[in-house]
């Protein structure tokens, strides 16, 4: 059995009356007062935390494999990455971007070191300044992307 649904029919008038509202009320919509969206704001967050925090964490850890990379969460784990100049020391870091604004207390980098011993890897530590140099590059570089999209608005 198939149903139908009945069908309406309005007046002339009815429908000239709803048409016209229609329009005024789309052409309300169009109106020029409105301000102009600020596409660089230090919130842009098309994604669960600062866009232009994620970007800039994404390219200062791009010279080491990615073991997670979670938008919404704000968390990027980089593997274990040994530099070629110095094949027995390798290095793991992690980026937790924990606000939506652009700031520097939004931002926590940490990381592990391991030195090779014996054939095996043993865990040392890593230098502060590591950590606080490799903040300061993504935090840069985060201002540098936002003031370009600034500058192109």
């Amino acid at each position: 059995m198939i149903f139908s649904r009945p069908t309406r029919s309005f007046s002339p008038a009815r429908t000239a009356l709803l048409t016209v509202a229609g329009a005024l009320v789309l052409t309300g919509c169009g109106g020029r007062d409105r301000a102009a969206p600020d596409l660089a704001a230090s919130q842009v967050t098309t994604i669960g935390v600062n866009a232009y925090l994620w970007r800039a964490s994404l390219d200062a850890l791009s010279f080491a494999p990615l073991v997670q990379a979670d938008s919404n969460g704000g968390v990027i784990v980089t593997d274990w990455y040994a530099n070629p100049g110095n094949p027995g020391e390798r290095v793991k870091l992690t980026v937790a971007i924990l606000d939506r604004d652009l700031r520097a207390d939004a931002l926590r980098v940490s990381g592990a070191r391991q030195v090779a011993q014996g054939g095996a890897w043993v865990d040392a530590p890593l230098a502060a300044a590591t950590v606080q140099r490799i903040e300061e590059i993504i935090l840069t570089k985060a201002r540098d992307l936002r003031r370009t999209a600034l500058a192109g608005d």
